[in-house]
């Protein structure tokens, strides 16, 4: 069966805005080494069908070429930021999360089990070495299937039912992917922020392994990079998603030049990006990115000093005003994109807390719908975002298909007088002498707030909170945790409750799959010990023992082995209306808005778009390899 998935790529792959260009243009940062001959031409980089960006048909302006672009980053692990942006991948999103082939010349579906990939004729690695389909089956035989680099077995983004695909190299340019059931979500994974891997650069990387180097070579290599054996060796060599190694070739349109540690980031164009404009201008068109390491606390401030020319990360919307104001001061453009996630501050409470009498109480959705109802977002909103968020309880944004009103405002209403009746309907009637309820076994009712205090906004919307609570019996105090250390309590029942986003995308497709509405990780930290059970496959946690919580794990598997678009639609649409009736996390804003600075002359950026990781990789989406410089760069 060939899917509608299935005609869309085909027609996005031979019926592309391509076209024969007399001479394709390269940038002029690139002379020096095309002079001495250490680059070939630029016809002989690209692929014989490169990927055209039709940049006038986007609403953007094609741009000319040219600049380095400096960005702040509050540490060294913040380089995983390009790969992200850059948004190269196999099958991408566009603007408007429909799928489509980026690096692939095109790809076909079959039963929404059987995935054949087309790679572009000619297209080349950032060190020049041929990507081809070698690179796919050395990934797959040499290291996925090798129990010494993956030691659990193939990556379990690979795993149907709990077995890997079959993996068939038809020709240097055709891989065949093909599962026993349906894989439905395969293309997003590929389309993500953090992308599923099918491949590596097999010429580079066979120097670091076992089969293909000697013991004594690999002994040496091992020693000069500080690993114990070759596997942990291969493993640091092979990083994609924190490119710290900058002889590993990559596929981005931009490559790491700078080793660490280092104090600035250079990023420098990839001679060989498979992109060009509709003019015929090799994408990107910015040659460098200087990433600056600083302190998080300050990036806010030193972007409005004007050291920052493109910023997102490190800033937020309480930053706004300060930043609006940099305006008549420096060349810059202060945007204000919509944050997509489904609540911008989110109350999580542990249902897997180790305290027997509060679990009891978390578990109880009276108790859930109760703190919900006692919130008054409307003053939430108007006191800390001015009014320009959304009052909504943690679920999917108007811009997604799957959106319906009652979700928003299910149990988001501000009644204290609802929330005091629950609260008494759960025998939570006396009250000490401050007047704060007493639990069943006479503890006053005081939840502690872990948060990983990286934000004076989570600050002040938890000082509010307290407010509210404390007027229904309930106090409450927060407790700064480093976020690793707070995330590890959680796991250990140690946290009551915790104050972080909703959900991480709220803009969804129904091709996407629904697993922050089910438990499927230990980072969802309203149900942590049920959510490692389903990542180690039964080995850790316990399964979910709350029947609403086992029944969205088994609508998240009937997701999985769905074959059209309905039933996924239905899906999410079910699980939507039980997560937000159920209140398993306590949102309180949304479609909160995200400070994007960038330097006036510089092009493409959208005024307004969505921000967050998924699914637009925070800039990856908008094509930064398109933003340019009008004006002496």
């Amino acid at each position: 069966m060939i899917t509608r998935r299935t005609t869309l790529a085909l027609l996005a792959s031979v019926f592309a805005p391509w076209k024969a260009f007399a001479a394709y243009t390269d940038s002029e940062f690139l002379k020096e080494k095309r002079d001495k001959g250490d680059l070939p031409p630029i016809d002989q980089r690209l692929p014989k069908n490169p990927r055209v960006m039709n940049l006038k048909s986007l609403g953007r302006e094609p741009g000319k070429h040219g600049g380095s672009v400096r960005m702040l980053i509050g540490g060294q692990r913040d380089i995983r930021l390009m790969p992200i942006n850059s948004y190269a991948r196999l099958v991408g999103y566009d603007e408007k999360f429909n799928f489509q082939p980026d690096i692939l010349e095109g790809y076909t579906v079959d039963e929404e089990r059987i995935f054949t990939l087309k790679l572009r004729d000619g297209h080349k690695w950032s060190d020049g070495s041929d990507f081809t389909t070698e690179d796919f089956r050395y990934f797959w035989e040499d290291v996925a299937l090798n129990r010494e680099i993956h030691k659990g077995g193939p990556p379990i983004e690979l795993l149907v039912y709990e077995k890997p695909p079959t993996v068939e190299v038809i020709d240097r340019l055709s891989v065949r992917y093909t599962w026993e059931g349906p894989n439905p979500d395969f293309l997003a994974k590929l389309a993500g922020a953090s992308p599923a891997r099918l491949c590596l650069p097999a010429a580079y990387m066979k120097q670091f392994h076992i089969k293909y180097q000697t013991p004594e070579n690999l002994a040496k290599l091992a020693k000069k990079n500080k690993v114990d054996d070759w596997s942990s060796l291969h493993i640091k060599m092979s990083r994609q998603v924190r490119p710290e190694n900058p002889d590993l070739p990559t596929l981005d349109a931009w490559r790491n030049i700078t080793y660490p540690p280092a104090e600035q980031f250079i990023f420098e164009r990839n001679p060989y990006y498979h992109r060009v404009d509709e003019n015929g201008l090799q994408l990107p068109y910015l040659d460098r990115f200087l990433l600056n390491v600083t302190s998080s606390e300050i990036i806010a401030a030193k972007t409005a000093s004007g050291d920052s020319d493109l910023q997102f990360m490190g800033l937020d919307f309480n930053d706004y005003t300060f930043l609006k104001d940099a305006e008549d001061r420096y060349p810059l453009k202060v945007n204000l994109w919509t944050r997509s996630q489904g609540s911008r501050v989110c109350l999580l409470p542990n249902l897997n807390c180790a305290d027997e009498v509060w679990r009891t109480l978390f578990r109880d959705v009276r108790m859930r719908r109760a703190l919900s109802v006692g919130i008054n977002r409307h003053e939430i909103n108007m006191v800390c975002f001015y009014g320009l968020a959304k009052e909504s309880a943690d679920t999917v944004l108007p811009e997604s298909s799957l959106f319906r009103p009652e979700f928003a405002r299910a149990w988001s209403d501000f009644n204290p007088a609802m929330a005091n009746a629950l609260l008494d309907e759960l025998g939570l009637t006396k009250r000490n002498d401050k007047g704060v309820r007493l639990l069943p076994d006479g503890r006053p009712a005081h939840i502690i707030v872990e948060t990983a205090g990286e934000s004076t906004l989570e600050t002040d919307v938890l000082e509010l909170v307290t407010d509210y609570w404390r007027k229904l019996g309930i106090s409450l105090s927060s407790r700064p945790t480093q976020r690793d250390v707070f995330r590890k309590r959680a796991m250990g029942g140690e946290v009551m409750m915790s104050v972080w986003f909703g959900m991480d995308n709220a803009v969804p497709t129904p091709d996407m799959l629904p697993a922050g509405l089910a438990p499927t990780g230990d980072d969802q930290l309203q149900w942590p010990v049920w959510g490692i059970h389903y990542l180690s496959g039964g080995r850790e946690g316990t399964e979910p023992d709350l029947p609403e919580a086992a029944h969205l794990l088994a609508l998240l598997k009937k997701w999985r082995r769905s074959i059209t678009e309905e039933e996924r639609r239905a899906i999410w649409l079910e699980m939507l209306e039980i997560y937000s009736q159920q209140v398993f996390s306590i949102g309180i804003v949304n479609s909160a808005l995200q400070p994007v600075v960038h330097v006036k002359k510089m092009r493409n950026v959208p005024e307004k778009a969505l921000y967050g990781f998924e699914p637009t990789s925070y800039l990856g989406v908008y094509m930064p390899d398109a933003f340019w410089y009008d004006g002496d760069a």
